[in-house]
């Protein structure tokens, strides 16, 4: 194999060939090295009561094991990738995931588990909301790059009044640049809700603003969104009564502590047990059988149980300062498309990270989100280290900075390097003489 010299590349290969960051890296791989300790322990009785698991304790610890492992080679070889050709491919991957949102909906296509529609199975199961997450990222972040392609003045031929107001309305909200945008999230938004899966729903909306908002689109369609939002909300749960019950029971879980709030009853049990310091790896008494969900949605309960307030508030501070290095990163990036790519996935961890904690700790009504790194799902954490890896590669782009600009020298500085010049030239003509 010929290996081409340094000198010989492009600066774009070159800059392709930098250092990934290295405090973003050791971040990701220290919560994920916790994720797994604390999955084995939460999982452990579990999985030895179960037959699908042939009573083994460590069989959720194994497999998840197994797809970080396989997470990190692709985390590894996408950090490798040249960032800049993912605008190419942004539009396939959105319209993959499109496809795979539609077949999920098909009868005896996708996969049903407590009342929801949300998976599909090729071989193992997998959400395909996954994809299209990074799906819709990829393709906001490459369109709103090249904003200034997409703005045309209006013609300056003469209209109606009425037209012509219209026509100023459409160029002055950029809708002439947005409405592509628009009829995405709402198409992607529409299959999630037929799954349903709201929280899904409410990541990729957040993604989406977070991305319009670094973009430098008018504040208009965020108080606009908003409101949108708010009646969208106001009208699901109240007008349809979509899961009430889910609302109630947030509100006063003991009103029926041995059905509907039961799962949230015990996983406040598991936070209040843990005190300050915690139970001890290993020592959850939750985990028995006790606590729904204890190795996915839930783990974060098992992991104020056992490591107490400290050790999940080092876990929290953990996740903030990835979310802060990602943000950081995205302030430095090459370019616009890279830094719209960070904030997008950036914003995607740090509002899941957000809901996972305040679903357990009963701030809001259970949403049925996974804590990223912790939570049992092996094509999750696949696409997680994937989405991380686009940070590294886009990281490897961050130009250095300049050095700084050396201070002219002064007089007794330049008589004294003439003098050690000259004594070293003396030096080198005698060594010569005597050879």
């Amino acid at each position: 194999m010929v290996r081409t010299a340094k000198r010989d590349l492009t600066r774009q290969q070159q800059l392709a060939r930098g250092p990934v960051d290295l405090p973003y890296l050791g971040l990701v791989l220290i919560l994920l090295g916790i994720g797994l300790v604390m999955l084995l322990s939460s999982s452990s009785y579990v999985a030895s009561i179960e037959k699908t698991s042939n009573y083994d304790g460590a069989y959720y610890f194994k497999r998840q094991a197994a797809f970080a492992a396989m997470g990190l080679v692709v985390m590894y070889f996408v950090s490798k990738f040249d960032y800049q050709r993912l605008r190419g491919i942004s539009v396939f991957v959105l319209g993959l995931a499109i496809l795979l949102l539609i077949a999920v909906l098909i009868p005896h296509v996708g996969v049903t588990h407590n009342n929801a529609t949300r998976w599909l199975k090729i071989g193992v199961e997998f959400q395909p909301s996954e994809v299209a997450k990074i799906g819709v990222v990829l393709f906001f972040a490459a369109r709103l790059s090249k904003r200034e392609q997409y703005k045309t003045k209006p013609s300056k031929n003469r209209y109606s009044k009425p037209v012509e107001k219209i026509r100023r309305f459409w160029y002055w909200s950029e809708l002439n640049e947005l409405w592509p945008l628009i009829l995405i999230l709402l198409v992607v938004a529409l299959l999630l809700i037929r799954e349903p899966h709201l929280s899904a729903t409410i990541l990729i909306f957040a993604a989406a603003a977070a991305i319009l908002f670094a973009a430098g689109v008018k504040l208009f369609w965020f108080v606009l969104g908003g409101g949108l939002g708010a009646f969208g909300v106001w009208f699901l749960l109240v007008v349809i009564g979509y899961n009430g019950s889910r609302i109630e029971m947030w509100k006063n879980p003991w009103a029926d502590p041995g059905d509907k709030g039961y799962q949230i009853v015990q996983s406040l049990y598991a936070v209040a047990s843990g005190g300050l310091s915690g139970l001890g790896f290993g020592m959850s008494r939750q985990k028995f059988a006790y606590l729904p969900e204890e190795q996915n949605d839930y783990i974060f309960s098992i992991v104020c149980e056992e490591m107490g307030f400290i050790g999940a508030a080092i876990i929290i501070a953990l996740f903030a300062l990835l979310v802060i290095r990602g943000y950081w990163l995205a302030l430095h990036a090459r370019d616009r498309f890279g830094a719209l790519t960070i904030v997008g996935i950036t914003t995607l961890m740090a509002v899941q990270v957000f809901l996972n904690i305040a679903v357990v700790t009963n701030l809001i009504p259970s949403t049925g989100i996974a804590l990223p790194f912790f939570s049992y799902g092996g094509t999750a954490l696949v696409i997680q280290l994937a989405e991380m890896g686009i940070v590294l590669s886009i990281s490897r782009q961050i130009p250095a900075p300049p050095e700084p600009a050396k201070k002219p020298l002064t007089r007794a500085e330049k008589k004294a390097l003439k003098k050690v010049k000259k004594a070293e030239a003396k030096a080198a003509k005698a060594a010569e003489k005597a050879e």
